[in-house]
């Protein structure tokens, strides 16, 4: 694939989303407690983690995340095989991979449900993005 043909301000755009999804996802409106019970967290100690790093970083792992996203749908891509990709990225990949881990883990169903929903709703819509922006 010829680099060139990826909108790179849609690999921009759709990272951002991916912030405002997880906003909403792990805020008190959805999951943010029963998120915070399943991992053992307590308010202090979330307050107390250094959020740029953690926010920094993220940003960097979800424009690579776009962008590989954007080369796999490619320039042929539209809405409806953005959405595809994205979704099957999401549950096939990521859900599935998270799922093996959290087996070994042990960790409970309902964080594998919390986490993984997020990846898979966060994927189909930057593929989306993805398929109908060039």
């Amino acid at each position: 694939m010829d680099l060139s043909q990826i909108n790179y301000l849609a690999v921009v755009v759709a990272a951002i989303i991916s912030f405002v999804i997880g906003g909403v996802w792990y805020s008190p409106i959805m999951f943010a407690k029963a998120w915070m019970k399943e991992n053992g967290f307590n308010e202090e100690e979330l307050k107390n983690a250094n959020m740029g790093k953690i926010f920094g970083s993220s940003f960097i792992l979800a424009l690579i995340i776009s962008f590989n996203l954007a080369a796999f749908i490619g320039p042929q891509g539209d809405l409806s095989f953005g959405l595809f990709a994205g979704f099957a990225a999401g549950f096939g990949w990521v859900a599935m991979s998270i799922g093996t881990m959290y087996l070994f883990e042990r960790r409970s169903f309902k964080l594998f449900l919390i986490n993984a929903g997020y990846q898979i709703v966060t994927y189909t819509i930057m593929g989306g993005i993805l398929g109908v922006w060039k």
